[in-house]
């Protein structure tokens, strides 16, 4: 059995605004209940256009508030950008708001660049992500191993460590903690660190097994050539991205990628390598074979479509896809 989950970055679309983005996160956070997804986790990032995530648990608060039991939660936060008894105390009131439903999930990546990280943390001094993980779970835990207080009482925030590579898979096992691997846009070392992880893996007073969420993109729709379609403004993001031109999320264009120069396509679909984009028995398939090859738990999707009635049907037919594999 395994999980399917969301992954937003909360991204303002050509022709909308934020108050769009808000309200359609909303819609698809309740649709995606509806359908048997397990979490929903919002990205943390700074000053990139398009990207409305940074006000990462103001956006948790808004989704909790909008869904009954769905869990809701960061995918992540960059705890070296945070005081870490802000981020205790702002988990510890939401779940103290929406109990028993927030994760946690922590990164040391800025999730900017140079001019943002210093207007976030007033200065470049180097922090040990390890004790800051550390000291984050005594804050929440209220265990008095701590000179100050975050919000009184045990708060059972399951924290979960994020990353793209061995050193960060190393550090999940070693801290038995659960562990998500960003495939959906760093592929490369998805198998060695998940590997690593499991063969490492040390059960702690929170987890006795491995635990693995593996990112995947997933565009699915009616036929192949609409989901084409709709994949083409992720597609198109990514690849302005990479060329240094960030903006608000495309309009999709038809035959997008076919346009590009074979050296782009290339990388592009490099990038992207954890993709799934046809009808349902396409995703079916290969969220099937992603899910045996990887042995992940659990699944967490990220699809950049612009309409959010597509991104709705997306979700959930990717689930219907492989509704008898759900738990």
């Amino acid at each position: 059995m395994t999980a399917l989950s969301v992954l937003d970055l909360m991204m303002i679309g050509e022709g909308k605004t934020f108050a769009h983005t808000l309200a359609d996160a909303a819609t698809l956070a309740r649709s995606v209940e509806r359908n048997g997804y397990t979490r929903y986790w919002v990205a943390e990032h700074h000053d990139l256009p398009g990207i409305a995530s940074a006000a990462t648990a103001l956006l948790i608060q808004h989704l909790a508030g909008a869904t009954q039991n769905l869990r809701v939660g960061s995918g992540g936060i960059m705890l070296p950008n945070h005081s870490i008894l802000s981020v205790a105390e702002q988990f510890g009131t939401l779940d103290t708001l929406f109990p028993g439903r927030i994760d946690l999930g922590v990164g040391r990546a800025p999730g900017s660049a140079g001019p943002a990280i210093r207007a976030l943390r007033g200065d470049s001094s180097e922090r040990d992500f390890t004790q800051d993980i550390r000291q984050l779970t005594d804050y929440l835990a209220d265990d008095s191993r701590q000179p100050v207080r975050a919000i009184p009482g045990n708060h059972s925030v399951p924290i979960w460590l994020l990353g793209s590579s061995p050193n960060s898979a190393d550090l999940a096992a070693k801290l038995g903690l659960p562990y998500a691997f960003a495939s959906h846009f760093a592929p490369r070392f998805l198998m060695d660190s998940i590997a690593h992880y499991r063969a490492t893996f040390k059960p702690s007073a929170t987890l006795k097994q491995p635990y693995v969420i593996a990112g995947a993109n997933v565009f699915a729709a009616t036929t192949r050539a609409e989901a084409q379609y709709h994949a083409s403004s992720h597609q198109q993001w990514v690849s302005r991205l990479y060329a240094g031109k960030p903006g608000l999320l495309p309009l999709p264009e038809e035959g997008y990628i076919e346009r590009l120069s074979a050296l782009d396509r290339q990388t592009l679909t490099q990038t992207l390598s954890c993709t799934a984009v046809g009808d349902k028995d396409d995703v079916g398939s290969w969220l099937r074979q992603f899910i045996a090859t990887t042995q992940a738990d659990e699944v967490i999707i990220d699809a950049r479509i612009h309409d959010p009635e597509a991104r709705c049907r997306s979700y959930q037919l990717a689930a219907e896809s492989i509704a008898d594999l759900l738990d």
